[in-house]
């Protein structure tokens, strides 16, 4: 079809014209190998960032491993388009620091042989970034299944796919994360200045803009992302945002509020004590229900 045909199209049906084009455009790409060496030890996975999307496809990741154990290789320095929206690692979607972090908590799940930065030398049986290459929209849907799509795979999102030992310091406290990205409008925190126990998990910038509405709010400094996932996991409650503390949260199945954000709701909570809002009143009833009425 060429250019005319397709404006004329375009003009008739909106619909119709964007069916064309994700056809044109899935036409281009190469499809994933989806069989492996059955006589590999070990499965050997790719993958970009950023690290919430890698926590995202773990589950993929562990269903294509089929119960052997998986090398993950993380590149760094790829550009990530986050528009005007500020983000800690400015025009990045992973760097050296941020696999540091990462590393201990990958490392420590029974499927991950080894994390490492990827060198390029290494044979990769599937590269996860394969799934930015189709021509969907990833400002919604759910990331985890982005995966199951792309490489053919299957796992009960209900259940939890990290597991740590909790930090019980926190068993009677509110865990906060909030990003400058994806906050919801008419979305006030400031109704929990009411708690004492309540704490902050992520970047410091993010804190201090929490702080000015909840002024008790206390900051978790961690050493690495297993630690911030302990914190999480020990907590009574947690509330976050799109961001990557959040995909920690429902790794886990932590007991957990998502705040969404409708222009882009790509981060969808499954199984238990897992609950969203988009609205005021709904989030403090929630938060009244998760945290001052839930028992134990």
């Amino acid at each position: 079809m060429n250019k005319l045909q397709k404006m004329l199209v375009k003009m008739r049906s909106t619909e119709q014209y964007r069916n064309i084009v994700f056809a044109e455009r899935l036409s281009r790409i190469t499809q994933p190998d989806l069989n492996i060496n059955s006589n590999k030890s070990v499965i050997n996975f790719k993958h970009s960032g950023n690290a919430g999307d890698i926590i995202y496809s773990l589950p993929a990741l562990i269903t294509l491993s089929e119960g052997k154990k998986a090398n993950l290789y993380l590149r760094t320095n790829q550009p990530g388009n986050y528009g005007k929206n500020p983000h800690p690692l400015g025009s990045l979607m992973l760097n050296d620091k941020i696999v540091e972090m990462l590393q201990p908590l990958l490392q420590q799940q029974d499927y991950i042989n080894d994390c490492s930065v990827f060198s390029g030398t290494e044979t990769i049986d599937f590269d996860l970034d394969k799934v930015r290459d189709y021509p969907w929209s990833f400002s919604r849907g759910d990331l985890a299944r982005l995966y199951f799509m792309v490489f053919n795979a299957h796992y009960d999102l209900q259940k939890p796919w990290l597991h740590v030992v909790p930090d019980n310091n926190f068993n009677n406290s509110i865990v906060l994360a909030r990003s400058q990205r994806y906050n919801a409008p008419g979305i006030d925190y400031s109704f929990l200045k009411k708690y004492s126990n309540i704490y902050f998990v992520g970047v410091e910038t993010e804190y201090q803009l929490m702080k000015a509405q909840i002024p008790k709010l206390q900051f978790i400094k961690v050493k690495n992302f297993l630690e911030m996932a302990s914190v999480i996991a020990g907590s009574k409650l947690f509330i976050g945002n799109q961001s990557f503390p959040f995909s920690l949260a429902e790794a886990q199945k932590t007991n957990r509020l998502l705040e969404v954000y409708f222009q882009c709701p790509n981060v969808i909570t499954t199984g238990n004590n897992g609950y969203d809002f988009c609205f005021q009143p709904q989030f403090e009833k929630l938060v009244k229900d998760r945290y001052e009425n839930l028992q134990g």
